[in-house]
């Protein structure tokens, strides 16, 4: 049985991973600090001890290592994001270096907000425009700090990752209670562009990037990003909530300072599309927004 190490693996995203490529047939294991399962490593994701025997001759390493961006930037939480990415990603690379028969893959988490805002231009991974500010340069540290880690053995893969939609998970909680309360309106003027993926198709990404033993960095996203205010319409309609109050600038910021997180998580437009996944091949099973939100939102 071909093995799968998740390192920060116990999250949203760990478990969507863990549960469909364990029905693919893979043996999931799990780097992560609480220990809870028979399947779960201890590591503290900045020094190498006992858990880089697990990388031993395993299929795939997978990173998804990294604090939340789901909170206010005060200078303490701002070295924890960017410390957090950066350690973990460098011990990772040690540990690689020093297997004797080191993982054939290597995926690491990146983020779809690397690119500037836009609201025309789509980016893809080829002409994408790098952005600069707190969490664009975050992406371009974490990037650089993945590339600069020498596999000879060991295939790497970057991914981009967009909103993933999840039924247990993810943004789509929070947007549905506001929408629950009555106030699922657009979010400033709705306009900004809105990058998504179901998270069945996230998994299914990930999966065929292994198999098609892929590298380099891909945009893990749905290739017809929707804007804000098309979102929350869609999410209201599916929800059969007849109304949702706008929610004007300084509302979303008063509301952010409030829950304790940033802004710029509804104010910036990503406008980001999986050009490569497309051109190798890939099909998505939810590039419809109204469709997948159908699917993750019914009972």
């Amino acid at each position: 049985m071909k093995t799968i190490i998740i390192a920060g693996g116990t999250g949203f995203l760990g478990q969507v991973l863990e549960s469909y490529l364990s029905k693919k047939g893979y043996d999931v294991k799990i780097l992560t600090r609480k220990t809870t399962k028979p399947n779960h490593v201890y590591w503290n994701a900045k020094d190498l001890d006992q858990w880089t025997k697990t990388l031993e001759g395993a299929n795939t390493l997978i990173n998804l290592t990294g604090k939340s961006v789901d909170c206010r930037y005060t200078e303490a939480n701002k070295k924890l994001i960017h410390d957090s990415r950066i350690d973990s990603t460098n011990i990772l690379g040690k540990a690689i270096n020093q297997c004797e028969n080191p993982p054939k893959a290597w995926l690491n988490m990146s983020t779809s907000t690397i690119y500037d805002n836009s609201y025309h231009k789509q980016m893809t991974e080829e002409n994408g425009d790098i952005g600069n500010d707190f969490s664009m340069n975050i992406a371009t540290s974490w990037e650089a700090a993945f590339n600069s880690i020498e596999t000879p053995s060991t295939r790497k893969v970057i991914l981009r990752t967009s909103i993933v939609l999840g039924k247990n998970g993810g943004a789509l909680i929070p947007l549905k209670r506001l929408t629950k309360f009555g106030l699922g309106g657009k979010q400033w003027h709705g306009k900004q562009k809105v990058s998504w993926i179901h998270e069945n198709d996230f998994a299914r990404a990930i999966n065929f990037l292994i198999e098609k033993q892929l590298e380099g960095a891909y945009n893990i996203v749905s290739p017809k990003p929707t804007t804000n205010a098309y979102l929350m319409k869609t999410i209201r309609k599916v929800l059969k909530v007849p109304f949702g109050l706008p929610q004007p600038k300084w509302l979303i910021k008063f509301g952010a300072k409030l829950i304790g997180t940033e802004p710029e998580l509804v104010l910036k437009s990503r406008n980001v599309i999986p050009a490569k996944l497309t051109a190798k091949g890939f099909l998505f099973t939810h590039s419809d927004i109204e469709i997948a939100l159908q699917d993750l939102l019914k009972p």
